[in-house]
């Protein structure tokens, strides 16, 4: 393995709990009303569609992952099979695309949540202190080794799911058949355009992996990591979708702002919601401890590489071997995004922006197996290329409900990147 001057100190429910923190994030308690809005009951076919595709994709980064184990997640696994110009291309629409729109987003809504009970932080000024706050604290706690910021991430893991767990249990005996059934079979057009939303909620695998580097045994844990995360990150999903839609019925569109916190409002009361609304801002700084320990690891990554020019990028504390430059920077930038952004913008450039790094990752794996042979102790999907090839054809279809605006706007991000890329390689000659 290669020696990146970091510690291997992540166990396989370290890296577990990593994965189920970052990708139940805020989602989770916002999205069932837009689904349910959109397509009623049978929203769950969404859910059920997103699953297949963050399955099959999960597949090619399991085989990947267990192939490439150094820092850096899916930026490593494309660089490594296409080359730097590929590497240069991933690192900024996974770092400025993916990750950073994404953790902008959740700290917006965690910033309004947190203005529910103290109206103080509706302020725009408050708000911005309370942001640089949130992600100074985040930093600190990172710089101080990976150790301690893997043990942030288990404690919020731990202390979300109770709370959803609770609500499902208790909720699946208040459920109304009626409110479960489906007055229609929604349209192709439409599943693919509340899908490309909801997607959201299952995005940030990727940037879990980015801490690949750190953990022991990345050829066994990484692979299974990525398994039991998502199966139970499948289960919650879809369990809190049927509770949701089965206690509130048509009335669930009603309640966009915080639909888990009337649903707990059903079944325990104002308690309930006072509780559901704690957890929904626990879940989020879950999400931002996640994001705040996997990102700069994409900087450190690529800037050793040398794929982005910031050599500042690749310094390691001395004493707690941490990126602490990385961690610093990525810091920064995530407080100026959540201070000037806005939620459902930001999510949805978040999506495409992802679903931009699997179709990368699941064309890597068609390229390593051809140039690179494998080893016993790797995980290697069954059927030849066939799921590489199916999550390839179903991402494009997925893309290819953006619209035309979305589109360009994206043609044109990657356009400019490549005039970048290019220059800073003729300037360096």
């Amino acid at each position: 393995m290669v020696d990146e001057g970091l510690k291997r100190e992540i166990g396989l429910w370290g890296l577990t709990s990593n994965i189920i923190n970052i990708v139940i994030g805020s989602g989770v308690f916002v999205l069932p009303a837009i689904v349910s809005e959109q397509l009623g009951a049978s929203g769950m076919l969404a859910y059920l569609f997103c699953g297949f595709l963050i399955t099959i994709i999960m597949l090619c980064f399991a085989e990947v992952g267990s192939r490439i184990t150094v820092t850096g997640g899916a930026y490593s696994y494309i660089e490594t099979a296409f080359g730097k110009y590929f590497g240069f291309i991933t690192t900024i629409i996974f770092v400025f695309g993916a990750s950073l729109m994404a953790a902008s987003a959740v700290a917006n809504a965690l910033a309004s949540t947190i203005a529910y009970f103290w109206p103080l932080f509706n302020s725009p000024l408050a708000k911005a202190l309370l942001l640089v706050f949130i992600f100074s604290l985040l930093a600190g706690i990172n710089i101080l080794g990976v150790k301690k910021g893997i043990t942030l991430v288990k404690i919020t893991t731990l202390s979300k799911l109770v709370p959803l767990l609770l609500l499902i249990a208790f909720g699946a005996t208040k459920i109304v058949g009626d409110n479960l059934a489906w007055n229609s079979f929604p349209g192709i057009t439409d599943l693919g355009k509340i899908s490309l939303v909801l997607f959201f909620a299952f995005q940030g695998a990727e940037g879990s992996l980015s801490i690949s580097g750190e953990v022991k045994n990345p050829k066994r844990n990484v692979p299974l990591a990525i398994f039991l995360s998502f199966s139970i990150i499948l289960v919650f999903y879809i369990s809190i979708q049927l509770v949701a839609q089965g206690v509130l019925g048509n009335a669930l569109p009603h309640f966009k702002a915080a639909p888990l916190a009337e649903v707990a409002n059903q079944i325990f009361g104002s308690v309930g919601t006072t509780v559901m609304i704690v957890a929904m801002a626990i879940s989020m700084m879950g999400y931002l401890s996640s994001d705040s320990m996997n990102m700069p690891r994409v900087l450190f990554r690529s800037a050793k590489d040398e794929v982005l020019q910031l050599n500042l990028l690749v310094k390691v504390h001395p004493r707690f071997a941490t990126p602490y430059v990385s961690v610093i920077f990525y810091a920064g930038l995530c407080c100026i995004f959540s201070i000037t952004g806005e939620f459902r913008t930001l999510a949805m450039f978040a999506s495409s922006a992802a679903l931009l790094i699997y179709l990368g990752v699941a064309a890597a794996v068609i390229k390593l197996r051809l140039t690179q042979p494998s080893d016993s102790s790797e995980f290697k999907i069954p059927g030849g290329f066939v799921v590489p090839v199916i999550a390839i054809i179903t991402i494009l279809w997925f893309l290819s409900n953006l619209t035309i605006k979305e589109m360009m706007s994206i043609g044109v991000f990657i356009a400019l990147l490549t005039v970048i890329y290019f220059l800073i390689k003729y300037f360096r000659k």
